[in-house]
């Protein structure tokens, strides 16, 4: 029953005046929340999948949102009693008293100029839902791109009934309750006259069409859910948490109708060195305090391998220097962005006897001029105090 359905917009967390770009995020955070692939044998996870792929197909379609933005779940019921018509030609027809939906304009303030029109043709094409998978990449394959195959589940024809739902050698017939139109008019009178509706009709079940022989793979539906594998290509660039979208890669369309897409989650493991901000890759390198002062050449990783660099001599704790072009291909872009490297001065710890020595004797004959920093402090502790 709609009524026993959660909000739609509850269901995906946003507001009713959210963006489209806001439920595209909701929609991505959601299903790879509850992704089956993410949560292997979890049934509620499944459901709660299920339920966040039902609202955003309706929420992402303008039209669809309107109605239900209106009407609630039974303006994208087709199965509700109006015979799904609101809003887009609705199966209803008024006797006597003109168009209903005038009617219920001019009380109501508008909004019910839907009634009066046709129904769809139950037998015309229609496009396949939208299908989900998950893949998941190391920091590199997202930075460079691969090649990925991916499993998730998709409704496809039947290729033993091509379609059709009859058993191969026989054919379907038009229904004789509805004469194919897959609805059947209903009366019924109210306090402003007498209306006449349109419901599924219960002989065919809205199809338009009766199946004597109903295909033995099938069970005379037409289409089967398979479990698929694809490859797919990963774009350069790619971060985790967006999505990639493959045309067509979704679930077959019903009567000549186009398929679905296929959206994929992505999913990017954490890398032990690198850390990524946009197409900028950061790192941090820890130095000894000789080289700090000295100065020296050092190593570092990049993702096109190790290169090296010069640090200067002084070089303090928290210094960053930038390796221009180092970074993460521009996702659709050309270029790539900068890899910038954080130096760490390790402070040496169990000290032998003669590494103690060397060091007094190395403190001894230091300065304030060559602590720059530890002198102003000191000097500002100073003005403090006399104040």
């Amino acid at each position: 029953m709609a009524d026993d359905k959660r909000d739609y917009y509850e269901v995906l967390g946003v507001d009713k005046s959210a963006s489209e770009d806001e439920l595209k995020k909701a929609y991505r955070k959601m299903a790879k929340k509850y992704h089956p692939d993410l949560n292997p044998g979890d049934a509620e996870a499944e459901k709660h999948f299920k339920e966040v792929n039902e609202a955003y197909e309706v929420l992402s379609d303008g039209e669809k949102r309107a109605r239900y933005d209106q009407f609630g779940h039974a303006g994208v019921d087709p199965n509700f009693g109006a015979g799904g018509g609101y809003g887009g030609g609705g199966g209803f027809g008024f006797d006597g008293f003109g168009d209903l939906g005038d009617i219920l304009g001019s009380m109501f303030g508008g909004g019910f100029g839907g009634f009066g029109g046709g129904r769809a043709n139950p037998n015309g094409p229609r496009r396949g839902n939208d299908a989900s998978a998950a893949v998941n990449l190391s920091f590199e394959e997202a930075a460079k791109g691969c090649q990925k195959t991916v499993k998730f589940t998709k409704i496809d024809n039947c290729t033993s009934c091509n379609g059709t739902g009859s058993e191969p050698g026989h054919d379907t017939k038009t229904c004789p309750a509805c004469h194919g139109t897959g609805q059947v008019k209903t009366a019924q009178r109210t306090p402003f006259g007498v209306i006449q509706s349109q419901q599924p009709c219960s002989q065919c079940h809205g199809s338009g069409k009766i199946i004597d022989h109903p295909c033995h793979t099938c069970a005379g539906k037409g289409r089967i859910r398979n479990s698929v594998e694809r490859t797919v290509d990963i774009p350069a660039g790619i971060d985790d948490g967006q999505t990639i979208n493959v045309r067509g890669g979704g679930d077959a369309g019903a009567n000549g109708g186009p398929s679905g897409d296929l959206h994929i989650a992505v999913n990017v493991r954490p890398h032990p060195i690198f850390e990524r901000d946009g197409f900028d890759v950061y790192c941090e390198i820890p130095i000894t305090f000789a080289q700090a002062a000295l100065g020296a050449e050092i190593t570092v990783p990049t993702l096109d391998g190790r290169v090296k660099f010069q640090i200067h001599e002084g070089t303090q704790p928290g210094d960053e220097f930038k390796l221009r072009g180092k970074g993460i291909q521009r996702l659709r872009y050309s270029g790539k962005g900068d890899q910038y490297v954080r130096i760490v001065v390790e402070v040496p710890k169990d000290l032998s006897k003669a590494q103690r020595e060397k060091l007094k004797e190395f403190d001894s004959v230091t300065d304030e001029k060559n602590y720059k920093k530890r002198k102003s402090f000191t000097d500002k502790v100073k003005d403090f105090f006399k104040e």
